[in-house]
């Protein structure tokens, strides 16, 4: 719940996907969330401006401009899109720059198997000159 006790209402940002399609299982059968809108490719992004939160689990490409109509909206986001480069996130601290009421979290490869090769690439990395890791 949030801290004036009303549910978190939350939508999802690709949604269709394999991890999207998870967030909004968890969305609705937490019980402290509300599930606003299930947003995919060629929904309309107006879908999630009542809500209090964004979380996106789309492509590089698409949530950028995802990030600028919330952010823009006063809407909290969490993503799980990887591929944030220094000029990506030059243009996000830009947006929120203007909007200091907005909080952005990026955690990327929310996946086990992503978090998994990471923790292995950690652990065999001193054994190895040059090693090459296809997601």
């Amino acid at each position: 719940m949030s801290n004036s006790g009303q549910l978190i209402k939350v939508a999802v940002v690709g949604a269709r996907g394999r991890m999207g399609q998870a967030v909004v299982k968890a969305v609705t059968d937490a019980t402290d969330c509300e599930l606003i809108a299930s947003v995919d490719q060629g929904d309309d992004l107006n879908l999630v401006n009542t809500c209090d939160v964004v979380v996106d689990f789309t492509t590089p490409d698409v949530v950028m401009p995802t990030l600028e109509h919330c952010i823009a909206r006063g809407v909290h986001c969490v993503v799980g899109t990887t591929g944030f480069d220094e000029e990506r996130l030059t243009h996000l601290r830009g947006w929120l720059d203007k909007a200091p009421d907005v909080g952005v979290l990026i955690a990327p490869n929310f996946g086990i198997g992503a978090v998994l090769m990471m923790q292995f690439a950690q652990q065999a990395a001193p054994y190895f000159e040059s090693v090459e890791i296809i997601e």
